[in-house]
């Protein structure tokens, strides 16, 4: 036994029965087919997707606090922190808003809503007000107050909160890095806890097939893919107005930090297949912040990004509002004059901001935005309603994809990008995740 002249070794390939995104593309399929014939056991499958995704949301509270309080910490530099966060929050502002503008000028020149002369009168609301009694919380004043806990250990306890979770951990992460040496006994504990919790990340996601299944099945099995038929223009054009988001505008991006937007999607598929069955991007938050550790991103600037951009870098929830609020004003024949539309535009950058990654958090973002902007109907909520579960899927693949890129992307310009991990997981064969550790292998 002799120690290895690189201590990065390649990961090997697992037999393609036992990777994860074809699993999960497996189930998915199943969960469609038995949503489509056999509809009643469909719906009757839910719960293996709800239990999945509350066995995941059971682990996310841990994994932000623990990735970023070690991260934080192993800055070693307060205004290093600061520089971090400064670069990720103009990102995250920066490409918000232009997901909010692509979206407005895609629903003036496609107008998906036009002709459909709806009577807003008409319309059965039952269902939206459950959603707008949630949307009056989301008030400026009522959201800064949520951000503070009850207590320091309450935010992880309860883990209901992610904004409570990143305001917790990020003021420990500062008070570790500014006790120095003092905090290193704490910072070993923290490692070896966060070393702990992915490698449960890892057991659970085992059961990713299964909830897939379970989520999928449901949405068919109760929605029906014939629900699509009655708004298929503004589901389409929302779909296509995210892909071109993602290849042109994020792939635009990508190319300037020098890589390609499609072999990060590559990399990425067992992990967005599973967002796809489970219409959640939080589902797939521990395995992002591994990846893109593993990928050669420094861990300080993962743990920062990755989950702050999952409350502040909503790329797929921005296009839905605005584009979901000019389909209901066209299709109840209210004309929005370009005031108007700049007003649904800064509201809506308001309120999509600290969203959840969950399903139904942009319908509740919508039904908030529209609460403020009088010229649009919210009662006009009740025609989409019925398809957002389709839309909602799109909007979480988006808001991964876009969280994804802005971790490389700030990680670049930190120059915390190990390029050479990063090709190399890039062209399919990622090395193995410990390149601090000598490894011993036989001669």
């Amino acid at each position: 036994m002799q120690p290895s002249s690189s201590p990065i070794q390649t990961m090997p390939t697992p037999p393609w029965y036992r990777q994860l995104y074809v699993q999960v593309l497996i189930a998915i399929t199943l969960g469609v087919l038995i949503g489509h014939f056999w509809p009643q056991t469909g719906v009757a499958l839910k719960p293996l997707g709800d239990a999945f995704i509350k066995l995941v949301k059971m682990i996310i509270a841990p994994v932000i606090f623990l990735t970023i309080v070690t991260g934080i910490a192993g800055m070693k530099e307060v205004s290093a922190i600061g520089r971090v966060a400064a670069k990720a929050f103009g990102y995250f502002l920066t490409f918000s808003t232009l997901a909010l503008v692509v979206g407005l000028i895609v629903g003036n020149l496609i107008q998906p809503g036009a002709g459909l002369n709806i009577d807003p009168a008409t319309l059965d609301t039952g269902k939206v007000v459950e959603f707008q009694q949630q949307a009056h919380a989301r008030t400026l004043t009522a959201f800064l107050l949520d951000i503070i806990p009850g207590t320091l250990i309450s935010a992880v306890a309860d883990g209901h909160n992610i904004l409570q979770v990143l305001f917790v951990a990020i003021l420990f992460g500062i008070a570790l890095t500014l006790i120095g040496d003092k905090a290193a006994p704490l910072l070993v504990v923290l490692d070896s806890a966060s070393h702990a919790i992915f490698k449960l990340v890892a057991f659970l996601m085992k059961a990713a097939p299964v909830g897939a299944l379970g989520a999928m099945a449901f949405t068919i099995g109760q929605y029906g893919v014939g629900a699509l038929l009655n708004l298929i223009g503004l589901v389409a054009t929302f779909y296509l107005t995210s892909i071109l988001f993602v290849l042109v505008v994020l792939g635009a991006v990508a190319r300037v930090a020098g890589f390609n937007i499609l072999h990060l999607i590559r990399y990425l598929k067992a992990e967005l297949l599973l967002v796809l069955g489970t219409s959640s991007s939080e589902a797939a938050l521990p395995s992002l912040i591994e990846k893109m550790e593993r990928a050669g991103c420094r861990k300080s600037v993962v743990g920062l990004v990755v989950p702050t951009g999952y409350s502040f870098n909503l790329d797929g929830t921005n296009i839905y509002m605005t584009l979901a609020a000019l389909f209901i004003a066209q299709a109840t024949n209210v004309d929005l004059s370009l005031q108007d539309q700049l007003l649904l535009l800064l509201v809506a950058m308001l309120s999509s901001k600290g969203a959840a990654g969950v399903t139904g958090a942009g319908f509740i973002t919508l039904a908030a935005t529209l609460s403020i902007v009088p010229s649009v109907p919210v009662a006009g909520m009740a025609l989409i309603l019925g398809v957002d579960r389709f839309m909602s899927e799109c909007r979480s693949l988006t808001n991964f994809i876009g969280n994804a890129v802005a971790t490389v992307v700030v990680s670049a310009w930190e120059k915390g990008l190990d390029r050479e991990r990063f090709q190399a997981a890039m062209a399919g064969v990622p090395l193995d995740p410990t390149p601090d550790m000598e490894e011993v292998i036989p001669d």
